[in-house]
């Protein structure tokens, strides 16, 4: 079944109204949407994110964040500069402190949420279906843990989701105009993160091979390359100035992690959303492969595998294939909601239950919801957790450090931390304590240093536990002081010694080279 244009006597503007009543483009009458109940889940959510926002503290990500849009560029070596941007705008606007920081987070979870439901509605949904699609996503443990950190991952989630509602609806109507807002959305999401890439990959072959071909041919398909190029160019020619590090980063993920990315990946793809929901995304790869009247959109369902290929042989994270998942999960809202309907009370009862109590376990899982000193039990699920605490009792033990390098030194002492977390965290609550900046080695700090050649006094080094061999650039080093989180977390940085060196074994710019790492 081909794809017909907009109905007769339609509008045909590429802004078509997306929350205007019925209209007919396609083999089916696409329903008004379900705002108020679709906005009243969004904003229950976004409610409970804000809410919860300052129970702990930052993560070690959202510290780097901080310090990294206080050097605003066109890039970084592990990202594109949207994420920080953001994070300084929400500090700007909603107070300096981690509820500041995650309330634009918290804003685009509310519309991931929005857009997951736009998409169960271009693909047929009626108000059950769209409603079902809004508390799906809502409860989503990947959802939940990204609206509730100010990180790349949030902000790509939704970029995401909008370039595939954009497509759908390019796919949906014929109306080729629609690639001016896929590439937009693209090159939006460039300025965040890659990944987007990766999505492009897997979709555009997948409409090559299962239709409908023609929305790849005419000039529309290049427009909306150049558009994202055009959005993205900034950051596109300072990778490429900077010999695209990024590409480095992501080579060290790959080299680091890849085996157990590999290991993960299904069993992540169950947790990200809930064991609860993998009927509805199974019904809707289905749906997707059978049913007529969404024939048009099959190519997702083919892209959807050729997408989670693409990340396990990359060796890249589990979450990178999220955003297809949720579309079809959006295209199974609708059959399954239409079976709930059918049931008896208690069975739709027993769905909605079920539902919650996911819900639920994700909330205790993802977010802040239980005293610091009981984290360790939901660490080993979700480690994030434990990364939002002990990094104040961190820069007290860096204090406790320094004030042994000896009053007449300290002009020419330097404080040198191993990771971004680190330095994030003595760049936060260092000065209470009166101590310089901290310099480091790792990601986009190492151009932010090093520090200057006379500063050929003591060094006060700072590593985890299992990086020891730092200590080999470094003379006379011993342990003046711990951190300890106070909680029994076992996060990377509990029991961190702090070392006072008696000096550097070659000038800071000759070892700088040496101490910069990426991954």
């Amino acid at each position: 079944m081909g794809i017909r244009g907009d109905a007769p006597g339609e509008p045909a503007s590429v802004v078509d109204q997306f929350t205007a009543g019925r209209f007919t483009a396609g083999p089916f009458t696409v329903q008004p949407f379900a705002a108020r109940q679709v906005a009243g889940v969004a904003a229950a959510v976004a409610a409970l994110l804000v809410l919860l926002a300052g129970r702990y503290g930052y993560h070690r990500d959202e510290l780097y964040f901080l310090v990294a849009g206080r050097h605003p560029a066109w890039g970084y070596v592990d990202q594109p500069p949207l994420t920080p941007l953001l994070g300084r705008a929400s500090t700007a606007v909603f107070g300096d402190g981690p509820t500041g920081l995650r309330v634009v987070p918290a804003l685009a979870a509310a519309a991931s949420i929005t857009v997951v439901a736009l998409l169960a509605r271009e693909l047929g949904a009626g108000r059950r279906g769209q409603v079902l699609a809004a508390c799906g996503t809502a409860a989503s443990a990947f959802v939940l843990a990204t609206g509730h950190l100010l990180n790349t991952s949030t902000f790509d989630l939704l970029a995401c989701l909008t370039v595939g509602l954009f497509t759908v609806r390019l796919l949906r109507t014929g109306d080729g105009r629609w690639w001016v807002a896929v590439g937009a959305a693209s090159g939006v999401a460039l300025l965040n993160k890659d990944l987007v890439v990766l999505l492009a990959a897997a979709v555009v072959p997948a409409v090559a091979v299962v239709g409908p071909r023609r929305a790849l041919r005419g000039r529309w398909p290049v427009a909306g390359v150049g558009v994202a190029l055009l959005v993205s160019l900034p950051n596109l020619w300072w990778q490429a100035a900077h010999g695209w590090p990024e590409l480095t980063v992501a080579g060290g993920i790959s080299d680091k992690d890849g085996a157990d990315n590999r290991l993960m990946f299904v069993p992540m793809q169950i947790l990200y959303l809930s064991p609860v929901l993998v009927p509805v995304w199974l019904a809707g790869l289905r749906r997707l492969l059978r049913d007529p009247e969404v024939r048009w959109a099959r190519a997702f369902a083919v892209a959807a595998p050729v997408l989670c290929v693409l990340v396990i042989a990359a060796g890249g994270k589990p979450y990178y294939a999220f955003p297809l998942l949720l579309v079809l999960m959006a295209a199974g809202c609708e059959p399954v909601a239409q079976r709930l309907a059918a049931r008896p009370r208690r069975g739709r009862a027993a769905f909605a239950g079920w539902l919650a109590f996911a819900a639920a376990v994700n909330v205790v899982i993802t977010l802040p919801v239980l005293p610091a000193r009981l984290v360790p039990a939901v660490n080993r699920i979700y480690r994030e957790q434990g990364e939002q605490i002990g990094w104040p009792e961190l820069a007290d033990a860096a204090a406790d450090g320094w004030s042994a390098v000896p009053a007449g030194l300290r002009s020419r002492a330097v404080i040198f931390v191993t990771n971004y977390g680190e330095a994030g965290a003595l760049d936060r609550y260092g000065p209470r304590h009166g101590l310089p900046g901290a310099y480091s080695g790792h990601m986009s700090l190492a151009d932010w240093g090093p520090p200057p050649d006379t500063s050929d006094g003591p060094v006060l080094l700072l590593h985890p536990d299992g990086y020891a061999a730092v200590e080999r650039y470094f003379t006379g080093c011993r342990v003046v002081a711990r951190a300890d989180n106070g909680h029994g977390v076992p996060n990377e940085e509990q029991h961190t010694p702090v070392l006072l060196c008696s000096g550097t074994t070659r000038p800071w710019s000759a070892l700088w080279p040496e101490l910069r790492y990426y991954y």
